[in-house]
């Protein structure tokens, strides 16, 4: 520990990133380019955890 008493509250990303890998290529297996849709899935959650973070270093 370090011995501060302040608690930085933080809110996590990559579970955005987990939930839209998968979501992302079932969808895009129902539209028949699952790569693709993996990809998109991937890239979506990355934008949503560094929004989240960038939000959060600004605290």
């Amino acid at each position: 520990m370090n011995g501060s008493t302040e608690s930085k509250k933080s809110s996590a990303g990559g579970c955005y990133i987990a939930a839209l890998v998968p979501a992302g290529a079932v969808i895009g297996g129902l539209l028949g380019q699952p790569s693709i849709g993996l990809l998109v899935g991937f890239g979506l959650g990355i934008a949503i955890a560094v929004g989240i973070w960038l939000r959060q270093r600004g605290r």
